[in-house]
């Protein structure tokens, strides 16, 4: 795959048949995204849809007292905004860059319109939310019942998914923000996650260096997400893999 961005690197635009991506084609922004970087705020008015291509991006929702969790990750198999097509315009929640890369930015219209024709930009987009509601719940019933230490290893496989390299610049900080659990929680998870050879932490920076060991410590949860993705999804590969075969 070339590094220079393409629409293509991510799975919802590579799927439009060809007439329906090319009436967005000239509308999207190529747009570097910054660790930390919030791109829509609670209540805030969506002014764009973005779909990531390196990038991943977390929704979050941040409580009165500060305390926040993440509720799910968007990366190059998703889009952020679904509230513009699914008629709210606005979210509780928030969207903050968890991994710096690039996405593509579509104005709110746009994508509005292109949903409001029925073509398969609607079927796909609807499938992704479903998904994307997967992911939701399942992550709320894993910080339920499930140790931290599992908790870790889902999150981490799922990022994972989302990235061509094992290396994750990340702070233990973070981390727990994500999961809205305590630092020291996630200091003890990750620490017992080093001493087995799973992964190696140091400086902000998370390398895992046994994937298979991590698939051997994860929830259930994991295996819940990933699954209902494939099957939702399965089809969304089309123009991506013709334009892998042309090059």
């Amino acid at each position: 795959m070339s590094s220079s961005p393409s629409p293509n690197q991510n799975h919802l635009l590579a799927a439009l048949p060809t007439a329906e991506f090319e009436r967005l084609a000239a509308h999207l922004e190529p747009v570097p995204l910054r660790l930390g970087e919030i791109l829509y705020e609670p209540g805030g008015k969506l002014q764009h849809a973005y779909f990531p291509t390196t990038s991943i991006v977390s929704l979050h929702y941040v409580m009165e007292s500060g305390a926040s969790a993440e509720t799910a990750g968007v990366g190059n198999e998703g889009i952020v905004g679904i509230a513009l097509f699914m008629g709210g315009n606005t979210t509780p929640s928030s969207a903050v860059v968890q991994t710096a890369g690039h996405a593509y930015r579509l104005e709110a219209h746009l994508l509005k319109e292109e949903f409001n024709r029925a073509g398969s930009m609607q079927r796909i987009l609807l499938r992704y939310t479903q998904a994307l509601i997967t992911q939701m719940t399942q992550t709320a019933v894993c910080n339920r019942h499930h140790s931290v230490e599992q908790q870790l290893c889902r999150w981490l496989l799922l990022t994972l998914d989302r990235l061509s390299s094992s290396e994750l610049v990340m702070t233990q900080e973070l981390v727990a923000s994500m999961l809205g659990v305590r630092r020291e929680g996630i200091t003890e998870a990750a620490g017992k996650l080093q001493h087995a050879g799973y992964i190696r932490y140091h400086r902000g920076h998370i390398s895992v260096i046994d994937r298979p060991g991590l698939e051997t410590r994860v929830c259930e949860c994991y295996a819940v997400v990933k699954k209902e993705m494939g099957r939702l999804l399965s089809d969304v590969q089309y123009r991506q893999d013709i334009t892998a075969v042309v090059r």
